[in-house]
């Protein structure tokens, strides 16, 4: 979750927030998924109940009883909470046999020994909030850019 986001980071076509948020999130190594706000779970709802409706009150502040949309619309941050999600693979050197094949094609077996794949799992939390922070450091730049 990125809490206090400013709204506004974001292109409507190209460069969207959310966009550029996956494409580095899965440059990380191992990772495998992700999604954002109600993701594919959304899939499985109705417009009515997915559609995020706006509070009344304060108009500075776009707000919503929900956060389906994870804090992106139209790829264009809000300024409510971005929620995301990352899911990693398991390391691929596992200490067990498995069938493969080897460099004539013909079919083999491999066993791992030792550790030669890192695992990025303890690192995980940290390695996705810096991919984060300069996604929306590069957002920024971009938007006072803009307004020179």
């Amino acid at each position: 979750i990125i809490n206090d986001c400013p709204p506004g980071l974001g292109e409507p076509v190209f460069d969207k927030l959310h966009a550029d948020l996956g494409k580095a999130m899965l440059s990380i190594n191992a990772v495998h998924g992700f999604e954002y706000g109600s993701g594919f779970a959304g899939t499985e709802m109705n417009g009515s109940a997915h559609n995020d409706i706006p509070l009344s009150g304060n108009r500075s502040v776009y707000s919503s009883e929900t956060n389906h949309a994870g804090g992106i619309l139209g790829g264009i941050s809000t300024g409510m909470n971005i929620i995301f999600t990352v899911g990693f693979k398991p390391v691929a050197t596992i200490m067990q046999t498995q069938p493969t094949i080897n460099a004539a094609g013909e079919v083999a077996e491999i066993k791992g020994k030792g550790r030669h794949d890192p695992c990025v799992v303890p690192r995980a939390v940290v390695i996705v909030e810096a991919m984060a922070a300069l996604v929306l450091a590069d957002h920024l730049l971009r938007q006072r850019s803009a307004r020179i």
